[in-house]
């Protein structure tokens, strides 16, 4: 059952955690956020003039959320338009930016994507790091699992690259052909290059479907990082602990010595 409360939580049970990177480790979250709004607005009102149809923007507060929230890009792509009954051609990786394809406005998306992470640089959220750090310090195992396929650039710019035993990003879920969350795949490969067993690990997510991913993947303790008041629908969704601050897992001080 999730918990709302602030108690304490002890990992020392749990030989790994594993970290979703936007939302949880970085600020990176608003940014896709807007990256995603420049590109369905823009699609959408010229599929509206093209088709006859009224102009309904992209909403952040819900269509991110449900559909493309912790989905790789062209999954995120799909699921949105099909939200909205447009079906596209799903094209190639290589597609280019303008080509009317899943892959194309994904490919799009990640061009605006880059632009605002230029503009705004990154940010990180200081209760994980400092989870990450202790749990470094305690010898335990550090993951991140993450559907950016910029994952690797996003966390060298915020200095953090060196903190984790093992990344699965996008880029190695599509070379490995590992299905994107709400599927487990990404943090179960994490899991195994940890050599660490499902049981023995801890996942925390702050999307829906990172939730779903961690409790259908078997995992020994789901955590739903509450950012954006979502605590409720994390819960419903299968995160075992709600928090919106990572701190309440660190170890409390030694006590002083007599």
């Amino acid at each position: 059952m999730a918990d709302g409360g602030q108690q304490a939580i002890d990992l020392s049970r749990y030989d790994a955690l594993l970290f979703d990177l936007d939302g949880v480790i970085t600020r990176t979250a608003t940014v896709h956020a807007a990256a995603w709004k420049d590109l369905f607005d823009s699609f959408l009102e010229r599929w509206g003039h093209e088709q006859g149809q009224p102009f309904e923007p992209f909403d952040i507060s819900t269509d991110y959320i449900n559909y493309v929230d912790g989905r790789r890009r062209y999954d995120g792509v799909d699921s949105f338009l099909r939200s909205r009954g447009i079906e596209l051609p799903y094209g190639e990786a290589s597609d280019p930016p303008d080509a009317q394809t899943v892959c194309g406005l994904g490919n799009r998306k990640n061009r605006y994507f880059v632009e605002h992470l230029a503009q705004q640089g990154v940010e990180v959220f200081d209760d994980t790091v400092e989870l990450i750090r202790a749990t470094r310090s305690r010898r335990g195992k550090i993951a991140v699992v993450s559907a950016s396929e910029n994952c690797d650039v996003i966390l060298s710019r915020a200095g953090l690259l060196g903190l984790f035993d093992a990344r699965v990003t996008g880029i190695e879920a599509a070379t490995l052909h590992l299905a994107g969350k709400p599927a487990p795949d990404t943090f179960l490969k994490a899991a195994e290059l940890l050599d660490t067993a499902p049981a023995r690990a801890a996942v925390f997510e702050d999307a829906i479907s990172g939730v779903q991913a961690g409790r259908a993947g078997g995992f020994g303790l789901v955590v739903g990082v509450d950012r954006r008041g979502e605590g409720k629908l994390l819960a419903e969704n299968g995160a075992d602990v709600v928090t919106d601050d990572l701190r309440r897992f660190l170890p409390p001080p030694a006590a002083n010595a007599p």
